[in-house]
């Protein structure tokens, strides 16, 4: 029985007038709030049990658009300044589209797909100058690619035993900043090693891993009979944007034999920038790099990144196929296969998008966006000083803004719950989303800029809101 449209003229017309739809909703994205509630009556219209006859495809896309599109997590909206959520393109909505089409699985084999999936990896190889060794893989974000980089470095640690008996009882540890990101832990947690075993090095005024400090953490572990194998330096850090220094790290790095990867989830992408670039100095140094394609490349959601300066460590790592997948002849054929040089054999179609992103637009329009990103963080910076109301909490090193209202009507002991309270009313009012942060343990207005489509005007209306929220404090 085929599921195709009974009637592919009816089929086609109800694709238009929906791609039509989709389209239009991010050309007028600017226009409504940023954020609004999912009401009680559309949480409880979704929560319907499966349909044991198929609706039809009229009343699918009607619940679509009443249901499920107006209550987005806004980040296509210019005033989206949340975590670090890329805005996506208009021509994101046809790449994915394409790739629906073929539907490739791109767990291996030889077709199309994989090959523009080398070329991808190509391209962003090049960027950084891992050198002709380096190769890579295309995953669902930079957690995933966290893990594998952590995977990597270990099983250098320990040799080819690494598969077959795990850690062994050997006392490995590793080292990231306490700025460093959450899923470096739980990356050390799935593989074995537990959380204890990274280290969290404190940092300098400007939020940069203290490198003295890393030393002299390696030094003592070594002394104490721990393993040290690896450390994690940032490029953009979560809470502030700020970048370890990649040079002095990879020096030590060399020095203690020790595996250098970067986390450089959005930060990497400066090097897209001939005014960021010197930011990224370093990167090239390193022996894996893990960094995202949906933010400030700005394909759609998900498409993350891992880098490896020599590709025969991901080999070794993750390749190893059972019989029914030895390569063979023509389909079967193809190595390297993506499959082997990562967890997943499953694997969707990321690269069709960062493909069409990247040859549409070009590596200097995409820079030149983030530059401007970063250029309207220190407009608004510059701006934020001059109210004696707000206090900036962090030197703005990239394209995120850390702030605190300090209203004084209210006690200091008041200020933290104020900040909280000020960042859901900007949400829930729809006039703009930043997010919290603790920056030396006080609660912080988050503000960080990825959307391309972001403007001064934006900016204005964010600190007039934030003003009004201040001079109305009691």
């Amino acid at each position: 029985m085929s599921l195709d449209p009974k009637d592919w003229q009816d089929f086609k017309t109800l694709a238009h007038a929906h791609l039509d739809t989709l389209l239009s909703h991010v050309e007028n994205s600017a226009q409504g709030p940023v954020w609004r509630p999912v009401p009680d009556s559309v949480k409880t219209q979704l929560a319907e049990p499966p349909p044991l006859d198929g609706q039809g495809l009229n009343a699918v896309l009607d619940d679509f658009n009443h249901l499920v599109l107006p209550y987005a997590t806004g980040n296509i909206h210019p005033r989206f300044f949340g975590w670090v959520h890329g805005a996506g393109t208009p021509t994101g909505i046809l790449a994915e589209a394409a790739a629906a089409a073929m539907n490739s699985n791109c767990g291996g084999r030889d077709h199309g797909a994989i090959l523009v999936e080398r070329t991808v990896i190509n391209w962003f190889c090049d960027l950084f100058g891992l050198g002709p060794k380096a190769g890579g893989l295309l995953v669902s974000g930079t957690s995933m690619a966290n893990l594998q980089a952590v995977a990597m470095a270990r099983n250098k640690a320990i040799g080819a035993t690494a598969r077959t008996c795990g850690n062994a009882g050997l006392k490995l540890v590793g080292y990231t900043s306490i700025e460093g990101h959450s899923c470096l832990t739980k990356a050390f947690e799935v593989l074995g090693l537990g959380s204890d075993s990274l280290r969290r090095i404190p940092v300098d005024s400007s939020f940069r891993m203290n490198t003295e400090a890393l030393e002299a953490a390696m030094l003592e572990d070594r002394n104490a009979g721990r393993i040290p194998f690896m450390v994690a330096a940032t490029a953009g850090t979560v809470n502030s944007g700020a970048f370890d220094d990649l040079p002095v790290i990879a020096a030590l790095c060399r020095s203690y034999d020790l595996w250098f990867h970067v986390d450089g989830a959005f930060g990497a992408l400066s090097a897209l920038s001939p005014s960021l670039r010197p930011l990224t100095a370093g990167l090239d140094l390193a022996d894996s790099i893990a960094f995202d394609m949906h933010k400030w490349l700005h394909v759609p959601y998900e498409a993350g990144c891992i880098l490896v300066r020599d590709q025969t460590h991901q080999i070794a790592a993750f390749g190893g196929r059972p019989d029914y997948l030895l390569t063979g002849q023509a389909l079967a054929g193809g190595d390297l296969w993506p499959a082997d040089l990562g967890l997943e054999l499953s694997r969707g179609f990321r690269a069709l998008k960062v493909w069409f992103t990247v040859k549409e637009l070009g590596f200097d329009a995409l820079g030149a966006a983030i530059a401007e990103n970063c250029r309207l963080a220190c407009w608004f910076a510059a701006k934020a000083e001059t109210n004696q109301m707000i206090h900036l909490m962090a030197p703005v090193s990239l394209n995120i803004v850390c702030c605190r209202l300090q209203p004084p009507t209210l006690n200091p002991d008041q200020w933290d719950s104020f900040n909280a309270d000020a960042v859901a009313h900007l949400q829930t009012s729809g006039v703009a989303a930043p997010s919290t942060c603790r920056i030396g343990g006080k609660v912080c207005i988050r503000i960080c800029i990825v959307n391309h489509r972001t403007t001064e005007q934006d900016m204005d209306i964010l600190l007039d809101a934030l003003t009004d929220l201040a001079a109305r404090a009691k």
